[in-house]
């Protein structure tokens, strides 16, 4: 696995939407979880206005689809990742924030901020602890904070920018992966009955790291999708030491909902290690473990907090699985191709998990039994790691193709009928497929 030990020497114990067509080429800077009747939670809300804000009331013109998160994405969207957490900068609205193993400063605003020749710099100082940052604009560059406090020495921390899209390591290689986003856009355009999205990234350097999206900005119910960052926002912790996957958690009755999953089948009570509720959560898109999970790690809040620390402005936990009542009141959980491969880079980089838990976490998707998407469209053993989302008006697959030398991130995002859905996410898995494994087009020969 490429990049698999870009951080070596760190312990694990760190220290801290329209849908019209659109194809970017990035050169620079009832089923999983559907309908049911489980408990009724009371809506819990994010603590302070962020990336991932409630969706807007307004709906989309496409069932299923919700316009625009809140705040609108911009070009200029970046994080600091070093050992332990994570720094993220908006130069547009002048707010940063610091999330790590000691401490959370949550969205804080830096009207001094900054911003010139592609960096921005700046102070802020909250609760007694200050932080000054430098930080570049464009991913792949180094940038620097030094956090300091009343009782404590200064401590620099330094690391990668990341963006979203990064730009390519190689402009040229990059350049032969920007045939297959007009072979997925038409793919997309004869997709009638279901509004599509796509997000491709290099992961292996064959391409030179290049991203390309058709509608990689289209926001469809996140469905089960939603589950990989719960799963990052644990593993952390276990990377932080706070948590360990052995300790175990007591599942009740109450907790059972229906749907995707294995656990509904057990007796309850009974306790559950952190660990088979992790793997059970993406092995089998389990939905009891979904929301065990959601409640063990302080509700909503803490994912949400995950996710506006890596500037991901389309996604959203807003509800519980199976959680009917909660959608009816229009909290849903959002998410988009472009944020989702966001995510699956950040982890493959070892730039959110130490390489431990990344590898924890691709095992856990390797093992998905929910395989009627990706690996149906590809021949039989191709290597693939994955995470499913279904709704009646959602289908999804996302993950990695694993092909030795030839690394890719994936996410196939529709709404509109499942079923038609599926199909539409069938082909675009295997115009990738084809596209990375033809000769012609300079990827992998069999």
């Amino acid at each position: 696995m490429r990049k698999s030990d870009k951080n070596p020497g760190v312990p694990l114990k760190w220290l801290t939407a329209a849908v019209a067509l659109a194809v970017v080429v990035t050169t620079g800077p009832a089923t999983a979880d559907g309908p049911g009747h489980g408990p009724v939670a009371e809506p819990e809300r994010q603590a302070e206005p962020g990336y991932g804000a409630e969706p807007a009331d307004d709906q989309g013109d496409e069932p299923g689809v919700d316009p625009a998160p809140e705040r609108a994405p911009t070009s200029e969207v970046s994080w600091l990742s070093f050992p332990g957490g994570a720094f993220a900068v908006d130069p547009l609205g002048h707010t940063v924030r610091y999330r790590a193993c000691d401490g959370d400063t949550g969205r804080v605003a830096d009207p001094d901020m900054r911003v010139a020749a592609g960096v921005a710099s700046g102070e802020v100082t909250v609760d007694g602890r200050s932080f000054r940052y430098r930080v570049p604009l464009v991913g792949r560059g180094s940038g620097a904070i030094v956090v300091s406090g009343p009782q404590a020495q200064p401590v620099e921390l330094t690391g990668v920018v990341v963006t979203s899209p990064q730009p390519p390591t190689d402009q040229v290689a990059g350049a032969r992966l920007f045939p297959l986003s007009g072979q997925l856009a038409r793919v997309v355009a004869d997709a009638s009955r279901n509004p599509a999205g796509v997000t491709v990234r290099d992961l292996s350097g064959r391409y030179g790291d290049q991203q390309i999206s058709v509608n990689g900005a289209l926001r469809p119910k996140a469905a089960s999708v939603i589950k990989l960052w719960i799963l990052v926002e644990l593993l952390r912790r276990v990377d932080c030491a706070q948590v360990s996957l052995d300790d175990g958690v007591l599942v009740t009755p109450a907790d059972v909902v229906g749907g995707t999953g294995q656990l509904q089948y057990e007796t309850f009570p009974q306790v559950v290690t952190l660990h088979r509720l992790a793997q059970y959560l993406i092995k089998y898109s389990d939905n009891v473990a979904a929301n065990v999970l959601i409640t063990y790690l302080g509700g909503f809040a803490p994912v949400n907090a995950l996710i506006d620390s890596m500037n991901q402005r389309s996604t959203i936990l807003a509800r519980r699985m199976l959680d009917s009542a909660a959608a009816q009141r229009g909290e849903e959980n959002y998410t988009s191709p472009d944020d989702v491969v966001s995510l699956l880079g950040a982890v493959w980089d070892g730039e959110i998990l130490t390489p431990a838990s990344r590898d924890l976490m691709i095992g856990f998707m390797r093992e998905q039994t929910l395989n009627t998407k990706i690996p149906a469209a590809l021949p039989p053993g191709v290597p693939v790691a994955h995470k499913t989302g279904d709704l009646p008006d959602a289908s999804h697959d996302v993950g990695y193709y694993l092909i030795p030398g030839t690394e890719t991130a994936v996410a196939f995002l529709t709404a509109g009928p499942m079923e038609t859905g599926d199909e539409t996410v069938r082909r675009m898995a295997r115009t990738v497929y084809d596209f990375l494994v033809t000769p012609t087009d300079g990827a992998v020969e069999e």
